[in-house]
Order: C-alpha cells, then structure tokens, then sequence
C-alpha cells in the first residue's frame, strides 16, 4: 500500500476511529467467503469468514448506531456488540482482542501512537488469556506480531499512518509463516484463515484512515438485524399445564452509565427478586442482561433506568402464551387440519418448573434434536457445523432455563470457547460446560449423566466418558487439496475421523465403510449409524448391514440425524 505521499496524521479522533472500525468491518465482509475457503480441511461448512464477520458486524451495528460517538462510548459498543455476538473460536477470539484494545482506548480522547501501541499489546494479553491451551500459527501469532511490531515503532514515530502500515506489513509477513508452525496449514497449501481475517480488518481500518470508504453490497445499517436474530432456541421440555405465578417474561440489556459494583448488582439482584422469579442477571463492564418473570415489567424497567439506559425490551405474557398453545393442543387433538402459520412461529416461552439441573445442548438436524429430547434435554440450540451459534444465543438459552445448574453441551469443538465465554458471564446460575466436539460425544455425555449426584461428580464422569467415544463424519470436498498423504479432488466423498481424513473416494458407500473400518478396534462394542437429510434409511440400512458381515461381534444402530452437509455421523464406542 502506498503511503509516501500521505500527510503525517499524529491522533485520531472518535469520529475517525469509527469509520476506521467500520471500514474494517465491511472489508472483511466483502471478503468473508474467500476466508472461509482457507479451511484446512476442504469441507462445504468452512465457516471463519463467517464467524468472524458476524461477531464484528454485532460490533458494527452499535457503533454505526452513536450518533455523537466519543472514544469511551465507541470502546463499550466494540466490546459489547462482539462480545455478545462472538461465534467460533476465530470470533470469541477476535471479540477478546477488541475486549483488550477497547480497555485502554476508552481512557483517552484520541489515539496516538504510543496509546495504539498499548492498546494492541492489551488485545494480544487478553486474547491469549481466553484460550487454554494456545495455538502457535494462528490469528493468536498475528497479533502477537503486529503487537510486538508495534511497541517497536513506537520508539521511533508519531505518524500513525507509516506506523499502522507498518504494523500491517508485520502482520502480513506473520501470516505468510503460520503454515510453517502448523503442519496442517502447511499440507493444505493454506494461510490461517483467522489470521486472515485479521489482517483484512486492519486493512480496511486504515484504508479509512487514508480517506478510502469500501463499498459492498451489504449495509452497516442492516447488518443482519438482531446479533442474535441467526440462532434459533428451541425449549423441549416446557411445563405446558405450569401454574403461571408471574405472568410476563421481561428481558432487556442495561447499558451502564456508571459502573456496576458488586453491591449494586446484590441490591439489584434482590429488588428482582422482590418482584418475580427466573432471574438472570449477567453482567460485564459495559452492560447488565436481564431476565426476570414478573407481574409488572415496569417495575424492573424503572430499577434498571437508574442504572443506565435500555436496550432491546422484550415482555411476552406467557399467560396468553399459554392459552393459545392450549387452544392449539386442543385442535390437534381434535383432529384439526385448520392451522395458521401462527402455529410456524417460535416455540413458546411458557414457564418451565424449577430444576435443580438441567440441559443445553447445540444440535444441527430433527433428528439429532429428537434424541437428545429423549434423553432429557431442557433446550436446545439449533445450530453446529453450518451456523455457530453466538455468546448472546447461549446466553438467552441460559436465561430461559429454571435450574440452579445447567449442563451445556457445545457439541462441536468450534462452539466451545463460546460457550465457556456464556458461562464466564453468567453469575445467577452454576454452569458446566462438557467439552463435547461432536454429537456422539454430547449422546454419550446425557446417557451417562446420572441423576442425584452433585454436579460437579457429574460433570467429571460425562467429561470422562466422552473420551471413550470416536467420532466420523461423511461429506464432500470443495476444493482439491493433499493432506496426509491423501490426494483429494473436489467432490470428492470424505470420511473424517476425529484428527484427520480417514477415506476419500467417489462412491459415498465404500468411503463411509471404510472409514469405519478405520475407526473400528477389537475394542469396539458398539456403532451407531445417523444418515443425514439427503439419505434415505435404506443407504444407512445397507452400511450396517455391511458392516455387521464384516465385525460379526459388533452392535450396530442406524437412527435419522437429519443433519445438513454430513451424509453420515458415525459413533464407535
């Protein structure tokens, strides 16, 4: 990028910033697909383009929603609109970096150098801090480099275009080495695609900053409605025949004016209680989510107000609720063909009685979503490979459910972080995340829990037991690749172990028997077979049948999964 010939800029001002932060956000927009096809593994759900889009554009919608923005009101709105719209680890991630950078810049009135320097240096420690068990060769390393770049040029100027430039040219010679630190990036001929999608953000920031607004065909003003509005919760096991003792389910974000000290939030807490039942109240620097059933709203609404102001009110009468889901049930039951597409709408939020634990899980497929209501599950999160759900998804779930603890099933290994950034932020209930990567894992995970105990002995034998399952899945490939040692060409089936690519081939069939068979042990007791939503059972039937000739010892189950992408789900215990 050339930039000799630009006038040296020594401070940004707020309204700079959000045209830079915006910028950037729309660049990565634009670019979001050509991200997702970085994906080590060439499947059709590569999805941290998409991820990280949506965490920022949560962000983005608040910023572009200031009308008079200063540094402090710019920070909180990047920090709570991508924390609570963070999805997928590149997006958790990338919320915690902006998390970093907004807790130093909301203390000044503009930024210069030496404070943008701090500021990346804050991202980078925070960043690193939300991940357990950190990754070298990821968006992690490029913005470590651009950060450590950073406190370096900062000893030599106070332009802040040659030094952003620069710290870009860092970021972009980091990125072309992560496949030398991670193999798999380096067999797959790919970039980290994370790191990726860093590098476009700050790319397009200073582009902003250089006077140069990039055009898309999407608008920040309607940048996907509601962060939230992409997951979809389903309650399973609501107390349709409950007695409602507080009749209005009341919802709504404070956004603080002032600090929310441990005191306020117990006072707060306690006048919540005073009023109603099912309170939760998540609470973090800039905003205060509140859940609370009651006979008068307006009561918490004017509580709330003295803390700061509201956003996104949500009252339902779940009385009302609750008659017209009777007046349905009774239809039904009636034999009624006359239904409306009110009955298409969401599921009811009527009251569920108190628990002392309950489930959550994340699924993708009716089918998938009818076992684990058969196990027990409480809600489900309809979502997984194809859409991750968001923090503020997990979140609302959290705030639906009655239970002293909850189980939360992420059921993919890319929801993990986010799901344990919903429990970090929950305060009123006791949440564990089980660390389940796959459906089986999450299957295996309810079959195992055991009722009466204490949670925390719970919690320990599902996330033990989880360990003994493996997990396949079948699907496509989009693009050719090589990766241990197998050549894969587009379209062709893949059959995909926990680590790595079992089975590559053109007849879905023979890859998906071979695959089993490499997951296959004298050890193996049981597999279970979920055909997916293109599959007819009579394929499913066929593999197992096969699969019984070959493994005479072996149990084998075939059940509908209904799962989008992934023709087979296989679990081999």
């Amino acid at each position: 990028m050339e930039i000799n010939s630009v006038k040296a800029m020594t401070a940004i001002d707020a309204t700079v910033l959000s045209k830079m932060f915006l910028n950037g956000a729309k660049n990565l927009e634009l670019k979001k697909e050509w991200i997702n096809e970085l994906n080590v593994f060439p499947v059709p759900d590569g999805d941290t383009g998409t991820n990280m889009t949506m965490t920022i554009m949560s962000a983005a919608k608040e910023v572009s929603a200031l009308s008079k923005p200063d540094m402090a009101s710019i920070a909180k709105a990047i920090s709570s609109g991508s924390l609570r719209g963070a999805r997928g680890n590149s997006g958790v991630i990338l919320s915690q970096l902006f998390r970093g950078f907004t807790k130093v810049i909301a203390k000044e009135k503009v930024i210069t150098v030496p404070v943008l320097a701090a500021a990346l240096q804050k991202a980078v420690e925070t960043a690193y801090k939300a991940v357990m068990k950190p990754k070298e060769g990821t968006i992690l390393t490029v913005a470590r480099g651009s950060a450590d770049k950073a406190a370096e040029l900062a000893e030599e100027t106070d332009d802040l275009v040659y030094f952003i430039d620069e710290v870009i040219k860092e970021a972009e010679l980091v990125l072309k080495k992560t496949p030398d630190m991670l193999p798999v990036l380096k067999q797959a001929g790919v970039v980290d695609s994370g790191g990726q999608g860093l590098v476009v953000i700050m790319q397009g920031a200073l582009l902003a900053l250089l006077g140069k607004e990039i055009e898309t065909d999407s608008d920040i003003d309607s940048l996907k409605g509601d962060a939230t509005a992409s997951g979809s919760i389903t309650k399973i096991s609501a107390q349709a025949e409950a007695d409602i003792k507080f009749g209005y389910c009341t919802e709504f974000i404070i956004v603080l004016n002032q600090p929310f000290s441990e005191k306020k939030e117990r006072n707060y807490k306690t006048f919540l209680e005073s009023i109603g039942d099912s309170i939760v109240v998540v609470a973090d620097d800039e905003i205060v989510k509140t859940h609370v059933h009651t006979n008068d709203p307006g009561l918490a609404i004017q509580e709330a107000l003295t803390h700061g102001s509201l956003s996104k009110i949500k009252i339902d009468n779940m009385r009302e609720e609750h008659q017209e889901r009777l007046h349905l049930n009774a239809q039904k039951a009636a034999g009624s063909t006359d239904t409306t597409d009110d009955s298409k709408q969401a599921p009811e939020e009527t009251a569920m009685q108190h628990k002392d634990a309950a489930f959550i899980v994340i699924s993708a497929g009716a089918g998938l979503s009818e076992i684990f209501s058969g196990l027990g599950a409480d809600f489900i999160i309809e979502g997984g490979q194809t859409m991750n759900p968001s923090t503020e998804d997990i979140l609302n779930a959290i705030s639906k459910v009655d239970a002293d603890h909850i189980f939360l099933l992420p059921n993919n290994k890319n929801i993990i972080l986010a799901a344990n950034q919903a429990s970090s932020l929950c305060e009123d209930k006791k949440v564990h995340v089980i660390p389940t990567k796959t459906i089986p894992q999450g299957i295996t995970a309810m079959i195992n829990y055991i009722p009466d105990r204490p949670a925390e002995e719970n919690t320990a034998r599902m996330t033990e037991e989880i360990a003994n399952v493996k997990t396949g899945q079948v699907t496509y490939a989009v693009r050719d690749t090589m990766i241990d040692g197998k050549e894969i060409k587009q379209d062709d089936y893949m059959g995909i172990g926990d680590d790595t690519i079992l089975a590559v081939g053109k007849d879905l069939k023979e890859v998906t028997i071979a695959m089993a068979d490499a997951m296959i042990t004298q050890d193996t007791a049981i597999v279970s077979i979920y055909y997916g939503e293109d599959i007819e059972q009579a394929a499913a039937d066929a593999i197992a049948q096969e699969l019984l000739e070959k493994h005479d010892e072996l149990e084998v189950e075939v059940q509908y999964g209904g799962q989008p992408i992934y023709y087979y789900l296989l679990s081999v215990e």
